[in-house]
């Protein structure tokens, strides 16, 4: 590392999947303003230009790659257009869907498209990743996971299956690239609004209801993945693998309603 900054990504080149909008730009932005050059990718890249002319605002080059996880193809293809430019450095294995469905409607073709994109399609990102990264003895794999990851919720069944895969595979990865130089590990959001959730959002009464039970009082604003996203991509974290880092404002403590003041922590003196 020497006098480099642990926090400078200056020179390193980053793959961000699914950053035409929401927490997938969110992350890349916060690459950017870090140093790094990047590669986004979306199924239609058409939808990927507004986020290529703010990125390169940034003074950092910005590729755009088509890219569909549930193709193979397009997975092998998309790697090998972003390795074109430069190696990766840095994989941010970010998008995904959802289906939200009680758990008794869901389709046969519904699971299939949750967990073909979400654990599948990241595994053979990062497979893929890790095959040009090998050769140099160095890299970042960040996957993308979720408060669901270590959390089951209503109505989410293939998506909590599949964050919870990611979590596992991402242990399973970091064991088997750790000796290569390769750091794995998984960036798990907690409550976030995005274009997929947006429709929760809306009721006022759910929102009370989350906001109860995080600790911080409030769900989580897209810039609040900043730093975390910077850190397991830098040499700061250069001894840190198989770990799972939540960004949830303390939802995972498992917190309830607040007890009144005369309660909370026995009576004070």
């Amino acid at each position: 590392m020497g006098d480099t900054p642990l926090f400078d990504l200056t020179g390193r080149r980053a793959v961000v999947t699914g950053a035409s909008r929401g927490l997938g730009l969110q992350m890349a932005r916060a690459l950017a303003r870090a140093g790094a050059d990047l590669v986004i990718t979306a199924r239609d890249t058409a939808s990927l230009a507004d986020s290529c002319r703010e990125l390169e605002s940034l003074g950092h080059a910005v590729e755009p790659v088509p890219l569909d996880l549930r193709s193979e193809a397009s997975i092998q293809a998309a790697v090998a257009q972003a390795t074109e430019g430069g190696p990766i450095d840095i994989l941010v294995n970010n998008a995904g869907c959802n289906v939200r469905k009680p758990a008794l409607e869901i389709t046969w073709d519904d699971w299939n498209t949750v967990l073909d994109t979400n654990l599948r399609g990241t595994f053979f990102v990062a497979q893929a990743a890790a095959r040009t990264m090998l050769p140099r003895g160095r890299g970042r794999i960040i996957n993308i996971g979720s408060v669901t990851s270590v959390f089951g919720y209503a109505g989410l069944a293939p998506y909590c299956a599949s964050r919870g895969g990611v979590k596992q595979l991402t242990m399973s990865l970091a064991d088997e690239f750790g000796p290569h130089g390769i750091t794995v590990n998984c960036l798990a959001p907690g409550w976030f609004r995005t274009a997929q959730n947006d429709v929760l959002y809306r009721d006022e009464e759910w929102l009370a209801y989350l906001v109860d039970r995080i600790p911080l009082r409030r769900p989580g604003r897209a810039d609040d993945l900043d730093g975390a996203v910077v850190f397991l991509a830098s040499d700061a974290s250069g001894y840190i693998t198989g770990q799972t880092l939540l960004v949830d404002g303390g939802i995972s403590t498992g917190a309830t309603r607040a007890l009144p003041k005369s309660q909370a922590g026995g009576a004070t003196r």
